[in-house]
């Protein structure tokens, strides 16, 4: 529809009363009047209807200087803000007014500046019921000045910045009431399809109510002319013909079906119920408008639409939505790109180069693109070999957060970063189209759409292949739960009185039958959800090769009623059927594709779950915070282990941070335990508490995963920049944080990075691979205590591994048994010990921890430390050993004395001193690398030495 709507100047009389959702007085105002504004909540998308509290409008103005026609500026009220000056007067049945006087001053709009728009919406005290318009867009109401301007006021309009009528539904033999306004005396005229139809003399309204002769699009217009001046607004809308019904044409399917000759496409819509749709956008003869030749053809069973539109371009990009009843404007459910007016402008030219532009002020809401020939994408890997997904190390990130320019070429620059951590997968957080750009993607709406503030669909592509070429296996995290925003699905059958889902949607649950859940929740049982979920998964596991799925709240994919969390988390046959079905899709694909749950759920539930091969998240996060922070009473990580479920198969995967948690070493810093001079809060102590915990984590059977910059000591709360702590609805925990690369170059992240590194290295040695992956292992653990051990040994004794560490703030004197005696190898630090197949003694520092192996992975023989009283003997360890730019020599001095250092080579020649003077009783660490630089390769001695003791530890220059 054409408006014009340029400032004009105004006569003090008041809009006719029809029934629109927002009217005001005077009907043309200028910026210096007084204006009364009054709100329908029956009309628009009926937020207040039926409400009866106080009502509070938030408002603003459009002017010269606003960047765009819906920036506000001047605004008086914070959200939220219940000031009796925002308060409004109750009108009548869900109608409530609100009066300015004085339009520049209530604003305090500087002189020289122009007022367009008022902008407002009017809202509960809290702001969380709104009355908008019907597609949840702000409400305008234009600014006139001095000048002649005209404006319909019926048929009604919805006050959008683009004013646009309200539906106007008429079949040729209907009558259609028309009132035209001016804001001056006027000769006044009302045309339809170019005949006058009325015409007055010296008046400001006109009116007339004419017979619609035939289908079509239709042009009304209203003219007024006073002297030498004359304006015009003009009003279109179509009159449909009637729907033409026919099959669908063989071998289409839902959403869009591009033709082999690359110049036409047939769009098909499942809408059932529904009484006319049509394509509207940029294809020859629309320009956005209701068309006859445009109009879909319905299916005898009058579940889906459809149209071939021929002539297409190959290679060239069309913009267009449906357009249902006459009034709803959606996106295509399946487009893979669509146009977002209020976020795409946010995204820069460097992340997503020559982005189509949104048609400003031809449509309005979400626009989806087709293309026929598009640019292709030529895969470098064509057939990927995942790794065992027993033995996954996986990176869960959001890229927004891991790299600054969020895009998916630069976070192909840090493969090699990640896999020299030891990752062969990556789960990303979902980056389908969700709601706005800064989210982390749980809010979706577009499902087979790549969100392009991460870059176009070719970037990502290449990404996949740059993953797969190093080995690395890309897991998408998938939310098929619920949507937020402006989904089409939900748009088509909407319930606008309670904001929510119809009750006759075919996708949706009107309301989420279960103790809680997010957003619009889907029904899982419908056949509808079934085949679009199924199109969703195969969509990204054909297009993109990603290499399986991470379910988001997979707990919540069942129809079974419950009213609390117990009763949700229960045992449910269906929900394990569901999920199964789901998969089936998945596999049909792919037969080895992962699908991990986000399940906690019961345990017997899982263990079926984990039979039928799906990976499950552990719920232990809380344990691994409280063994790092030194509180032992709530420590006990063992469910993170398969065996400890009664699970055959090592199908857990356990980590100790994700996107869901709060970061550790934030919290080891902020609230870690202290005794004497050994202090958590420390940022190294932190730090080394993180290796501790990581030794338990990665040593542990089965898949793990770690939190983007885990590897690092991430110490930002999850909750940055907060104003209401750091509970689980902070409200920042959605916002951007702290990108720290620079980590990577402090001494002691640095170390922290090499450790989980070298632990990945034994996860897939040779000689200790089947140690992690195997079903028939043997393993014990005593991890309720302050000293925490784990004993793994293969079914053939070959390789066996024990991890013992002290999560105490104080010395602990251990007990250990290692599963055989002889010498075993601690496998960070290359020394050895002699184990007697008995319990023996072992002391250990707060935070010391050690992981033996029965094999010696490094081939390096270093001298015996004395196991029987370590606590009184001078102590030698060197990590990561062979040496890199990070190793230390962390020394343990057992009385204040001086101290000497060397290296030697093996000749028996010193070689360079590496320290030397006094230390205090105490464990110390010394910097290796300034002292290898220009030394060949090769194997050297450190030799530390005090008054009594002397320790040699061999050390290997690669």
């Amino acid at each position: 529809m054409k408006r014009l709507l340029a400032a004009f100047g105004c006569l003090f009389f008041s809009v006719p009363v029809f029934s629109q959702l927002l009217t005001w007085s005077p009907a043309f105002p200028k910026d210096n009047d007084n204006i009364t504004m009054t709100v329908d909540a029956t009309k628009g998308n009926h937020g207040l209807m039926g409400f009866s509290g106080n009502v509070y409008v938030h408002i603003g103005v459009i002017t010269n200087l606003s960047t765009s026609g819906t920036n506000w500026l001047h605004v008086p009220f914070a959200w939220a803000s219940t000031t009796a000056a925002a308060q409004t007067i109750p009108d009548g049945i869900n109608k409530w007014k609100y009066t300015i006087n004085n339009i520049r001053s209530f604003f305090n709009v500087p002189a020289g500046e122009t007022i367009k728009n008022i902008a407002i919406l009017f809202r509960d005290g809290g702001g969380n019921i709104v009355q908008r318009n019907s597609d949840g867009s702000d409400m305008y109401i234009p600014v006139y000045d001095n000048n002649l301007a005209v404006r319909f006021s019926e048929p009604p309009f919805e006050p959008r910045y683009v004013p646009i009528p309200e539906p106007i539904i008429k079949q040729p033999g209907d009558n259609i009431n028309i009132t035209g306004l001016a804001s001056q005396v006027s000769d006044m005229k009302l045309y339809l399809n170019g005949s006058a139809i009325n015409s007055l003399s010296g008046v400001t309204s006109i009116s007339s109510s004419p017979t619609i002769a035939t289908a079509g699009n239709t042009e009304i217009v209203l003219e007024a002319k006073a002297g030498i001046v004359t304006k015009r607004d003009t009003l279109n809308f179509f009159v449909a013909p009637a729907v033409t019904v026919a099959p669908l044409p063989p071998g289409v399917k839902d959403g869009i079906n591009y033709a082999a000759n690359n110049t036409e496409v047939t769009l098909v819509l499942y809408a059932p119920g529904k009484t006319r749709v049509s394509v509207i956008g940029e294809f020859s003869g629309n320009n956005w408008s209701e068309q006859s030749q445009y109009l879909m053809k319905n299916t005898p069973d009058g579940n889906y639409w459809w149209l071939t539109i021929t002539g297409l371009t190959p290679g060239t990009e069309y913009a267009y939505q449906y357009l249902v009843d006459g009034n709803l404007k959606i996106a295509d459910p399946y487009a893979e790109k669509i146009l977002d007016e209020g976020n795409d402008t946010f995204i820069p030219a460097g992340t997503y180069p020559a982005l189509k532009a949104y048609p400003v002020g031809q449509t309005s809401g979400i626009v989806s693109v087709l293309q026929t020939n598009p640019p292709s994408y030529n895969w470098a890997v064509n057939s990927f070999s995942r790794p065992d997904k027993r033995n996954l190390f996986i990176y869960e990130l959001l890229v927004r957060d891991f790299i600054a320019l969020h895009d998916w070429k630069t976070l192909k620059d840090t493969l090699n970063y990640l896999k020299s951590l030891g990752v062969n997968a990556i789960e990303v957080m979902p980056f389908t189209e969700f709601r706005g750009n800064l989210s982390w993607g749980y809010e979706p709406y577009q499902f087979f759409a790549s969100d392009k503030y991460y870059g176009p669909k070719n970037s990502l592509k290449e990404f996949i292949d740059s993953c797969h070429k190093n080995g690395i296996a890309v897991i998408m995290d998938m939310v098929l739960n619920h949507t937020y925003g402006p989904s089409p699905l939900a748009q088509l059958y909407w319930d606008a009185t309670n904001n929510r889902p119809a009750a006759n949607n075919p996708w949706y649950n009107a309301v989420a039958p279960t103790a809680f859940g997010f957003g619009e929740d889907f029904n899982h049982e419908s056949a509808a959800t079934k085949y679009f979920f199924s199109r969703v998964l195969q969509h990204w596991l054909t297009e993109y090769k990603v290499d399986g799925y991470r379910l988001d709240f997979s707990k919540g994919l069942t129809q079974k009623p419950s009213a609390n969390d117990a009763a949700f988390s229960a045992y449910d046959a269906s929900r394990i059927a569901i999920i199964n079905r789901y998969a089936d899709s998945i596999k049909a694909i792919y037969p080895d594709a992962y699908i991990i749950l986000e399940h906690f759920c019961d345990d017997q539930e899982e263990k079926e779950l984990a039979d039928d091969g799906f990976l499950l998240w552990s719920n232990v996060w809380t344990q691994y915070q409280e063994a790092s922070m030194g509180y032992l009473p709530n420590s006990n990580f063992e469910r993170g282990i398969h065996t400890v479920r009664n699970w055959q198969h090592p199908h857990l995967v356990t980590f100790m941070e994700s996107h869901d948690e709060e970061r550790i070493t934030f919290k080891n810093i902020k609230y870690g335990n202290s005794s004497g001079g050994y202090n958590i809060k420390d940022t190294a102590t932190a730090l080394r508490r993180m290796e501790l915990n990581a030794a338990f984590l990665l040593t542990i059977p089965g898949p793990k995963m770690i939190y983007e910059f885990g590897e690092l000591g991430y110490d930002f709360s999850r909750c940055y920049e907060s104003t209401n702590g750091e509970n689980g609805d902070c409200d920042t925990k959605l916002d951007p944080k702290p990108i720290r690369w620079d980590y990577l170059q402090k001494t002691g992240r640095k170390q922290l990075y090499d450790l989980y590194s070298n632990l990945n290295r034994l996860r897939y040695h040779a000689l200790y691979r089947d140690v992690f992956i195997a079903n028939n292992i043997t393993l014990t653990r005593n991890l309720s205590g302050a000293i925490k051990s784990i004993t793994i040994r293969s079914a053939t004794d070959s390789s066996q591994l024990l991890v013992v560490g002290n999560f105490d703030i104080a010395s602990q004197n251990a007990s250990v048994t290692f599963p055989t005696a002889g010498t075993w190898f601690d496998y960070l630090n290359g020394n050895t010990i002699v184990a007697t197949g008995s319990a023996q003694p072992l002391t250990l520092q707060p935070g010391e921890f050690h992981v033996y192996l029965n094999r010696n992975m490094n081939n390096v023989t270093t001298p015996v430390i004395d196991i029987n009283n370590p606590g009184n003997s001078l102590q030698l360890l060197v990590y990561p050993n062979p040496l890199q730019k990070s190793s230390v020599a962390e020394v343990f001095v057992p009385e204040r004395g001086n101290v000497q250092a060397d290296l030697w080579n093996m000749q028996g020649q010193k070689i360079r001193n590496v320290f030397g003077g006094t230390l205090t009783r105490g464990k110390h660490t010394m910097r290796l690398s300034g002292e290898t630089n220009n030394l060949p390769a090769g194997v050297y001695l450190l030799k530390v030495q005090t008054k009594n003791k002397t320790r040699f530890a061999k050390i290997l220059l690669p």
